[in-house]
């Protein structure tokens, strides 16, 4: 019986499999770049308890090239917040679900991003100051003051998806790429007092 595997056909086995390792540990170190929240900071006005925060690595590349095709990405931020407790259970308090969409109009050559809806859209007329107006999250409320008991500890959980987009008429399927992005950030703990 012959040996079909002999010195030469070892190496050449051994050097597929080296290439294929290496081209499988390149193409998913790119692939696992998470989005994540930075410069996160709790404070107060008279009012109400503010968040500030920043998301990074937050627009994959195929996400940018659909948003620049017309199709609209959202962003929906949630926040809970409990009141610390030793003896039991923490308390929860508020849940808020914050939803930013933006959308690029072809014609006029326009971004515009909308929170929750509303009937004013914030107008750029870049991609990367789009792209920082969705990422910066300035002073959104958290929970009134009047909500919260002095002397006490309290938390905020807070989290950002960025949620799947749903075409019309199936065109998930054309657009296969629209499903790489429903992904979201790590649940962050934020600890404040008042």
């Amino acid at each position: 019986m012959k040996n079909y595997f002999g010195f030469g056909g070892r190496v050449f086995y051994i050097y597929l499999f080296m290439m294929i390792i290496i081209v499988a540990t390149t193409g998913t170190a790119k692939a696992d770049i998470k989005p994540r929240m930075v410069d996160i900071l709790i404070t107060s006005s008279t009012e109400n308890v503010l968040l500030y925060a920043r998301l990074v690595d937050c627009f994959k590349t195929e996400m940018e090239s659909a948003i620049l095709a017309g199709v609209p990405a959202v962003f929906t931020l949630h926040l809970d917040v409990y009141q610390e407790r030793s003896y039991l259970w923490n308390k929860h308090i508020v849940s808020k679900e914050i939803r930013r969409t933006i959308k690029y109009d072809n014609l006029k050559k326009i971004f515009s991003i909308t929170t929750n809806g509303s009937s004013q859209p914030v107008i750029f007329s870049d991609f990367e100051s789009a792209q920082k107006g969705m990422a910066d999250l300035n002073g959104i409320s958290v929970i009134p003051i009047s909500y919260l008991s002095k002397g006490n500890n309290y938390y905020a959980g807070i989290r950002v998806k960025i949620d799947k987009v749903r075409l019309p008429f199936n065109m998930e399927y054309v657009l296969f790429f629209v499903s790489l992005w429903d992904f979201e950030t790590p649940l962050y703990k934020i600890k404040f007092s008042y």
